[in-house]
């Protein structure tokens, strides 16, 4: 009885060491394994139903020469491209929207319809007018490529939606709309209407200000300005957007003018159909309905005003507008494409197949169509002593 008790006591210990053995070669498993990765490794496993055959060129262009993507590959990384771009379009979102030229021309046409006159003469019983006929003027662009890509390791694993290529998706993407959205913005600034803030003294007297230049730390953005150039905008017979006309300012600007708006200033969720905001939007004065972004333009160089001996103020380009003032091309329909190359197809620029490639390539093109429908309004702010250009 006394060996036999002996015996199973031992049988317990050994048992309790197996499981301690165990479970600590499973912990040190799934420590080496975080769950992101596990849960990466299962979603491959459901993808393999995009896998293709390796070798060449991959790009996402169904008909270009050497394409080995499958449609639900191209499908689903032009997808991904895409809606990593779209939210910096910011400044994209208002204009005419055209598709990319067909079969590659380079040359887009805008279409701006000039306002009938007044039908002030009464016209006589059974007896037909004389009518009118629709002034069309034709506005040609030419669209301009842009794009970028990145090295990727030997370890890019192309027999399936990669993990790599996802991530690599979402920062081309990124980098893909912000280029984008600068060439819109960069036409946008280039239009003739520019209004000035005005310049406040402690006392609250304003100074009118003509240049850029003659700027300085208090001439911010104000509700007055706002309501001013939205007259400007109703003088010029300039067609609302959803009933609104759109400003778009940096957060720095924005800040500003929320402060002194006080009540005045209407948040989106306040909206009677919030549901239908833009992109980027925060809320509505003056019957204006704003638009943050950092990619709002930021002068500092030698057109702005001094900052004593810290170089120049920075001077925020605000941008005013209503419908139709201009043009754009989309970034679907072939607009924005992804293009992956593999390791090894280099040929002897890659002689031990050791690099991958993914990249993004774009046509883009915007033109103003009416310039008195954009007003550019420049001001400083309270931080204009610390930002930079972009």
């Amino acid at each position: 009885m006394f060996v036999f008790s002996i015996f199973m006591l031992a049988a317990v210990l050994c048992a309790v060491c197996l499981y301690a053995l165990w479970n600590a070669r499973r912990t040190h498993r799934m420590r080496k394994v975080p769950f992101r990765k596990l849960t990466d490794f299962r979603a491959r496993m459901r993808l393999q139903a995009f896998a293709f055959t390796p070798g060449g060129t991959q790009t996402t262009l169904l008909k270009a020469t050497g394409n080995d993507l499958s449609p639900e590959m191209k499908t689903f990384y032009d997808k991904t491209l895409i809606d990593e771009a779209e939210p910096n379009l910011v400044h994209d979102q208002f204009g005419q929207e055209r598709d990319i030229p067909r079969n590659g021309g380079k040359t887009i046409e805008f279409r701006k319809f000039s306002s009938l006159p007044k039908a002030s003469t009464p016209i006589t019983e059974g007896v037909t007018p004389a009518g009118n006929s629709l002034n069309v003027t034709s506005i040609t662009a030419t669209v301009s490529q842009y794009g970028d890509f990145v090295e990727v390791s030997d370890l890019l694993d192309l027999t399936a939606i990669d993990n790599v290529i996802v991530e690599t998706t979402a920062l081309l993407g990124s980098q893909a709309g912000r280029t984008l959205d600068t060439v819109t913005r960069e036409v946008l600034q280039s239009g003739t209407n520019v209004f000035y803030a005005p310049k406040v003294a402690a006392d609250g007297a304003e100074t009118p200000v003509t240049t850029r230049a003659g700027l300085d730390k208090t001439a911010l953005l104000r509700v007055k300005d706002v309501f001013r150039v939205a007259a400007f905008l109703k003088s010029m017979n300039a067609p609302k957007i959803d009933g609104y006309y759109v400003g778009i300012i940096h957060p720095w600007v924005a800040y500003d003018l929320m402060m002194e708006a006080g009540d005045a200033w209407q948040e989106t969720h306040k909206y009677a159909k919030p549901e239908n905001i833009f992109k980027g939007e925060i809320g509505e004065l003056g019957g204006v309905r704003f638009v943050e972004t950092t990619e709002a333009k930021i002068y500092n160089d030698d057109t702005c005003p001094a900052n004593g001996s810290n170089g120049k103020l920075s001077v925020f380009g605000c941008l005013f507008l209503g419908a139709n003032a201009y043009g754009k091309t989309k970034v679907d329909g072939g607009g924005l494409e992804m293009i992956v190359k593999q390791k090894g197809s280099a040929g002897t620029a890659d002689p031990l197949n050791q690099r991958s490639t993914v990249g993004w390539k774009a046509l883009k093109t915007s033109e103003l169509l009416v310039p008195e429908y954009i007003v550019r309004f420049e001001c400083c702010s309270t931080e204009s002593g610390t930002v930079k250009a972009n």
